[in-house]
């Protein structure tokens, strides 16, 4: 079986399962508790703390751990409106992950202002329309941009996108979830206020996230988990250590090796896409004219199906789009901003290589693939049978 999936989840690294083991069974104390372990267990916390802040050129206090990418997106959006005790205006990206998307549909829902910018052919933010809209709204709170598409690859300008926002004296919140590890990322160079980050996309374990927000973004937010207070108070709910220390780890490695192996991803990528490319007729890269992040591909191959693609190929794991939304009977929302039709985003798959896919796996890939195209292509073909 070869893995080409990496956007949706990655195997665990093995200097994070080191780092973690321990903490389930040895130094297992919950952080909140006064004695000797639980002092140790909250030691640990503090230490992951800095590797993930450090990932991202935050502050350690900055970091409020999650479960993960979707609880710290709603945090950060429904934090804010309940934090300034009324309704806000967001704009957000036409391309945004759904954990962003519906949250900004359900504060609509209670009367707060959702506009969403769209994308450009190639997939990118329109900057030139996300101006447009500042001025026209007056008042935004909150502009919510992801760095980079998990089902294209595309990267933004959110270096643009947090000017405009700051000049309009709008927070700006990145999910930068896809970004880390793959592309250099430094929010505080950026100028972005709100960071959030999942585990499980960079060798860390499952279940675990953070947003980082600066002093001033907290400030204006509110928690949505109530209880024992943890968290300064942001989010409530005895931390899972050893997933903490373990998606600590991930971000120590992500931000050295696994930007040190972003060129040779980048080459299998593309070593894919000139071989599907010249093996099959009729195929085009979603987002091909953008910046991409190095590892991922989207790819629309004409007259065969990406579901019916998958289904014979058995002996490899690619995907249709995101993990969250792909066993959704419908388009992907992500290519029909970009403006492809319902059958073109229909015939489009997506592979995501990771640190241990060599190019001998890419081979492999394009053979079943070339294959299964073919097999379709040729039913389709044949006539109807009267």
């Amino acid at each position: 079986m070869v893995y080409l999936d990496y956007n949706a989840t990655t195997p665990v690294d093995d200097s994070v399962m080191d780092v973690m083991m321990p903490l389930f069974t040895e130094d297992f104390g919950n952080p909140s508790s006064n004695h000797k372990s639980g002092r140790t267990a909250a030691g640990v916390v503090e230490e992951a703390r800095k590797k993930v802040a450090d990932a991202v050129g935050m502050g350690k206090s900055d970091v409020i751990f999650t479960s993960g990418a979707t609880e710290a997106n709603n945090l950060a959006l429904t934090g804010l409106q309940k934090g300034l005790g009324r309704t806000i205006n967001i704009l957000t990206g036409a391309t945004e992950h759904k954990s962003v998307l519906q949250t900004c549909t359900i504060l609509q829902n209670d009367g707060s202002g959702f506009d969403i910018i769209p994308v450009r052919q190639d997939g990118t933010i329109d900057i030139s329309s996300m101006e447009s809209m500042m001025d026209d709204i007056g008042s935004v709170d909150v502009v919510s941009i992801m760095a980079a598409n998990s089902e294209t690859g595309v990267v933004h300008p959110i270096h643009r996108v947090a000017e405009i926002a700051h000049k309009h004296n709008a927070l700006f919140h990145c999910d930068a979830t896809q970004a880390i590890g793959k592309i250099p990322f430094d929010a505080y160079k950026i100028g972005i206020d709100m960071v959030t980050l999942s585990s499980h996309k960079i060798y860390g374990p499952k279940g675990c996230g953070a947003l980082l927000a600066t002093r001033e973004s907290r400030r204006r937010m509110t928690a949505i988990l109530h209880g024992g207070g943890q968290e300064r108070d942001m989010r409530s709910g005895t931390l899972n250590v050893p997933a903490i220390a373990g998606f600590g780890e991930a971000c120590r490695i992500a931000i050295t090796y696994g930007l040190r192996d972003a060129p040779r991803q980048r080459t299998l990528r593309d070593e894919f896409e000139r071989r599907v490319c010249n093996a099959i007729y009729d195929t085009s890269i979603n987002g091909a004219g953008a910046e991409r992040i190095p590892n991922t591909s989207n790819i629309r191959i004409r007259g065969a199906l990406a579901d019916a693609v998958i289904a014979r190929s058995p002996s490899i794991e690619i995907s249709t789009g995101s993990a969250c939304s792909s066993n959704i009977m419908e388009p992907s929302h992500v290519l029909i901003a970009m403006g492809i039709d319902r059958m073109a985003a229909d015939e489009s798959i997506r592979i995501s290589v990771g640190r241990n896919t060599t190019i001998s796996d890419i081979k492999s890939v394009i053979s079943d693939i070339v294959g299964a195209v073919e097999s379709i292509r040729t039913m389709e073909s044949r006539p109807e049978v009267t």
